[in-house]
């Protein structure tokens, strides 16, 4: 029996992949937030760089790949633009907590803040524009490809290995 196209992982399912290995470190921080043990700082402040590390990468991919070929594939692109600004919103939040000195009740909101942010932005991906992108005549299990290598040379890019 032959496989259908939609069978096959596209770049919505190595996005959405992204969405969830993001929240499982999202809530791994909201435990250390609970944690009284003295290494939960160190923890937590190795634990958002991760996160902090993963949403810029997961971020580039999107603009620099998927978002160009959704626009022109789409004609709303209202969400299109929402997700840029929300990007934009995430990468400030991201900023201030790497430049953050201490691990604090302000560092831990602002990782709180981005996760429900995060969350946010996953939902309309997932419901809205990925469905819309899987309507289109895009080759979207060719672009999870070209995702995947961006991801793995941006990844090398900020790991300081050779790519």
């Amino acid at each position: 029996m032959p496989t259908t196209k939609r069978a096959q992982p596209d770049a919505c399912s190595l996005l959405d992949t992204d969405h969830k290995n993001v929240k499982k470190m999202f809530t791994a921080y909201e435990e250390l937030m609970e944690s009284k043990a003295a290494s939960a700082t160190d923890k937590k402040r190795e634990l958002a760089n991760q996160i902090c590390m993963e949403l810029t990468v997961h971020a580039q991919i999107e603009e620099e790949i998927f978002y160009p070929a959704v626009r022109e594939a789409i004609k709303e692109t209202d969400l299109l633009d929402e997700a840029e600004v929300e990007h934009a919103t995430a990468k400030d939040l991201i900023a201030q907590i790497q430049d953050a000195t201490e691990v604090d009740e302000m560092f831990d909101a602002k990782v709180k803040v981005l996760g429900e942010y995060i969350d946010h932005h996953v939902k309309e991906e997932r419901n809205e524009m990925f469905p819309k992108a899987r309507a289109t005549k895009l080759d979207l299990v060719a672009m999870r490809e070209q995702l995947a290598a961006r991801k793995e040379e941006l990844m090398a890019e900020l790991m300081g290995e050779p790519a």
